[in-house]
């Protein structure tokens, strides 16, 4: 069930999965079934990546330096709980870089054409 529209021709071939697999602007793209032309996610959708995967990793690095002080520290409550299994915490934060991205981009930027040039020799 498509239910996006493609930027150059305009007929709705792309659904969620297709689209969350389109990538970024950085990205080659993915191409339309109708007119074969490169759509990709655009620019607010490469602005959200970057922001989140900024975020994402700073915590991951916070939590790395900071699960020995917090598991001394704290008898009780979330700081305790995240120190008790901080590598579980890091390994989510770190998956989360890669499918939380691709989810919203799935359901919430508008589809672009795609502006990177491949040369075929």
């Amino acid at each position: 069930m498509s239910i996006y529209n493609c930027p150059h021709c305009g007929k709705k071939t792309f659904n969620p999965i297709s689209k969350a697999f389109a990538g970024q602007l950085n990205s080659h793209g993915k191409p339309c079934k109708e007119c074969g032309r490169l759509c990709v996610n655009g620019t607010a959708a490469t602005i959200f990546n970057a922001a989140y995967c900024i975020i994402a990793f700073i915590c991951v690095i916070l939590v790395y330096l900071k699960a020995p002080v917090w598991y001394e520290n704290y008898q009780s409550g979330f700081l305790r709980q995240v120190a008790e299994v901080e590598i579980l915490a890091e390994i989510i934060l770190i998956l989360s870089i890669i499918f939380v991205p691709r989810l919203v981009n799935a359901f919430f930027f508008k589809l672009e054409p795609a502006i990177k040039k491949d040369f075929k020799l």
